[in-house]
């Protein structure tokens, strides 16, 4: 942990600023906004904020060396000024930040002066020897060394020696093998074809008897169509087995099954083992030139065709992929070491029963990782922006198994 006063200040004020829900980041610029000029070299030594009417005790300026010159405590505040040079106001943004860029500094020079002298008229009140104030300190040190502790695992798992990651890739050969793919689509059901004459009149008001016989015929109309498009998946798959053309084929699995597209889409985009659905996995056992079985899901029937297969070298690309891969199970085994080495066990009687949603194991017994802490209730500034209301998120697409192949119509939905 840093020792500057400046950076103790700073540490815990800023982290509660950023998850505030009324915070808001600097916009970024539009493409109509011209990009500001690159900053000039400025020397370490040049002041690069001066902060009137500010006066830290000399003590602390004169352990941390923030100030250069710092007055003493008789000076009037309108007489005292904090001056803090770049390589001063580098090493606080670097404590807040090992990536200092320009919004962040930005962000720091308008935040610092506030921070500073609020701090300092609160511990002129004596604020920081309250009980409460101590107690508060002691959560931060523990937030900012579980933090310390989390990145130092990262930067650690980030190391991943090059021997490493060809020993993966040679014990891994499948996992970069690529393939090109011809698929053959068959929707589950037919479309419902509405005679036009039929569709301009109005619904006949129909009794509950006649009603139970209609829908009784529509399920059996359903399931015959359903049949039909079971038995021509076997048909052209023989088919294509035999050698017939894939786009010849899929055409008429599209007509046989009411939809119309004229120029059906059948070669995938190259495709590795993770591109497709657990499901239609055995294609990729497939030797080149093979046709799969029917693959058939609540999407409706797949067949596929290997029309050619390679292995990937091991390139830059493909060593950055195997990095990714290797340090996020280092972080993963070396964080569940820490999580792991701990067991909390609750009074419930005092905390009440954890519920069976909650965190509690077995005995009453509570395992890491370490919850995240509260922020202490702090009233907002006068100047902060009121919280803007999220837009909904979208709903999630359909996975792979649930969509035919580009350009190709989706199966229709039973009634």
């Amino acid at each position: 942990m840093r020792k500057s006063w400046l950076l103790c200040v700073l540490m815990g004020t800023l982290a509660w600023g950023q998850a505030q829900p009324g915070m808001t980041s600097a916009p970024a610029p539009s493409a109509a906004t011209k990009a500001p000029e690159p900053a000039a070299e400025v020397p370490e030594s040049a002041v690069v904020l001066t902060i009137k009417g500010v006066c830290p005790a000399p003590a602390a300026a004169a352990k941390t060396g923030t100030s250069k010159a710092a007055a003493t405590p008789a000076k009037k505040p309108a007489d005292c000024k904090t001056e803090i040079t770049r390589a001063q106001f580098e090493k606080i943004a670097n404590g807040i930040s090992p990536t200092v860029t320009p919004q962040l500094k930005r962000q720091l020079e308008q935040a610092l002066p506030r921070f500073m002298a609020m701090s300092e008229a609160a511990k002129a009140k004596g604020l920081d020897k309250r009980p409460q104030f101590q107690e508060m300190l002691k959560i931060a040190k523990m937030q900012i060394l579980t933090t310390e502790l989390q990145r130092q695992v990262q930067e650690d798992a980030d190391k991943v020696p090059e021997t490493e990651i060809a020993q993966y890739y040679k014990k891994n050969p499948e996992a970069y093998e690529q393939y090109s793919l011809d698929r053959l689509y068959l929707p589950r059901y037919k479309q419902v074809e509405t005679d036009e004459k039929d569709a301009a009149k109005e619904p006949e008001k129909l009794t509950d008897e006649q009603q139970k016989a209609k829908e009784a015929a529509d399920k059996a109309k359903q399931e015959q169509g359903e049949q039909d498009m079971n038995k021509l998946a076997d048909t052209l798959r023989a088919r294509a087995v035999a050698g017939d053309d894939f786009a010849k084929l899929q055409k008429e699995a599209f007509e046989a099954a009411g939809t119309k597209v004229e120029n059906p889409t059948v070669n995938l985009p190259t495709v590795r083992r993770t591109g497709l659905p657990p499901a239609h996995a055995a294609v990729f056992e497939l030797k080149v030139g093979e046709v799969s079985q029917v693959i058939s899901d609540n999407g409706g029937h797949y067949i596929y065709k290997v029309v050619s297969k390679e292995v990937l070298p091991l390139d830059d690309k493909v060593k950055t992929e195997i990095h990714a891969k290797l340090k996020s199970e280092h972080m993963k085994e070396m964080m569940d070491k820490y999580t792991n080495s701990f067991q909390a066990v609750p009074n419930e009687a005092y905390f009440g029963p954890a519920g069976p949603a909650g965190p509690g194991g077995p005995g009453g017994m509570r395992q890491g990782p370490p919850a995240r802490m509260p922020h202490p209730q702090m009233a907002p500034p006068p100047t902060q922006p009121q919280a803007q209301p999220q837009p909904q998120s979208a709903a999630p697409a359909a996975s792979p198994a649930q969509q035919p192949p580009a350009g190709q119509a989706p199966p229709s939905k039973p009634n």
